[in-house]
């Protein structure tokens, strides 16, 4: 994107924004492609993150092939662009790659769902929402399609028996579809642009509820519309009021928003850096910012467990003692670390035992690249071991 205009192939378009080179620029300009709803910070009520920086760069692993490797050849290799290590409240590192700067916005994918199961327990703290009521009591649309027996936190814990094909970027596939509706992917010729609710309606139901844990995007905003149906306040709003002026962000973050300016709750947020890393601090410290309980403590312990018993391959080829609860992914149930994620390389990992918060956000060049993840979570436990 060099140029006054760039020439026309450096340009991204709906059909490759996300990918590789283009998602190096793309995914720290989100606003340059699409149509976004602010989440708007309190800047009268920032949250100074003190630093106690230290040299992490010599520090080594093993990463997934045996190879020892330096956290500094890491970030070099793992389309790095921010990186933040927090411990004990302090910054210890603080890195930008790839022209990112502190105020720069990125989009966390996945990420967003963690979010969005934190933004669930303080409404469910609040008595408007009830994890074990039916979704069609706050959606009464869905008796049409495959949730009109499921419960909320079917959803919340991807165990609904739900149809949804999680294929990115394949012709047809479910995800492809809500990619369309969210306006990330082209409409096909000849079809008229759904909304995000509108491919919701259409997912049948091919299982029971209840029985097996699988990773579905589209649960994501099910629960976003359920959200907003019950505080009758838009997810955006929410996510405002409840968590980012109360986490003491420092820029206003945003998401992406269909026609119908309905935000993708799977994955359209968009924040900086250390915003990421005040929202971490914040489930790290189960919940709470200073004297201030946000997320409420119980919920945030939950997070970190999970029903091992649904939970299996291809799941535990990364993380075999893991879980998926709330919307977060339990990396270790006996070491109580979670973790939220996204495509293309995403993390916030939180360690509460160790009073440990890592960010990293990247632009992989794929979707999912499974050994840069298990490097990842190598490369968390050195930091870890090195600073406690």
């Amino acid at each position: 994107m060099r140029g006054f205009p760039p020439p026309p192939e450096k340009r991204p378009d709906l059909s490759n924004w996300d990918l590789a080179p283009f998602n190096r620029w793309s995914f720290m300009n989100i606003r340059n492609l699409f149509p976004t709803v602010d989440v708007k910070a309190d800047y009268n009520n920032v949250q100074v993150l003190p630093s106690a920086l230290q040299d992490l760069s010599t520090i080594s692993f093993h990463d997934h092939a045996g190879r020892t490797k330096t956290i500094s050849a890491y970030l070099d290799s793992s389309y790095t662009d921010g990186f933040l290590v927090l411990h004990r409240g302090n910054i210890i590192t603080e890195k930008y790659f790839n022209n990112m700067q502190a105020d720069t916005p990125h989009l966390s994918q996945s990420v967003a769902k963690s979010l969005v199961g934190s933004l669930s327990g303080i409404l469910h703290e609040q008595g408007l929402i009830d994890p074990d009521a039916p979704i069609v009591k706050y959606i009464p649309e869905l008796k049409r399609c495959g949730y009109r027996d499921a419960k909320l936190v079917h959803a919340l814990n991807m165990t609904s028996g739900v149809r949804f094909a999680e294929d990115y970027n394949v012709p047809g596939s479910d995800m492809t579809r809500i990619d369309i509706a969210s306006g990330w992917r082209p409409v096909p010729d000849d079809e008229s642009q759904p909304t995000i609710r509108d491919i919701i309606l259409t997912l049948p139901k091919i299982r029971d509820h209840g029985k097996i844990f699988e990773y579905k995007s589209v649960e994501t905003d099910v629960v976003a519309w359920a959200l907003e149906r019950a505080a009758n306040k838009s997810l955006a709003e929410l996510m405002s009021e409840l968590i980012w002026k109360k986490i003491g962000a420092e820029h206003n973050a945003f998401f992406t928003v269909d026609r119908a300016a309905t935000a993708l709750a799977n994955g359209g947020f968009n924040a900086s850096l250390r915003d990421y890393a005040r929202f971490g601090l914040m489930m790290q410290n189960r919940g709470k910012v200073g004297n201030s309980q946000v997320v409420p403590a119980s919920w945030v312990d939950d997070c970190a467990l999970g029903d091992r018993s649904v939970y299996g391959p291809p799941y535990t080829d990364t993380c075999a003692d893991g879980a998926y609860s709330n919307f977060w992914w339990v990396n270790n149930i006996s070491e109580g670390d979670f973790m939220a994620r996204g495509v293309f390389g995403q993390m916030i990992y939180v360690n509460r035992a160790t009073e440990l918060t890592i960010v990293k956000l990247s632009t992989w060049p794929d979707y999912k690249i499974l050994d840069f993840f298990r490097d990842s979570l190598a490369a968390f436990g050195a930091i870890q071991e090195y600073l406690t």
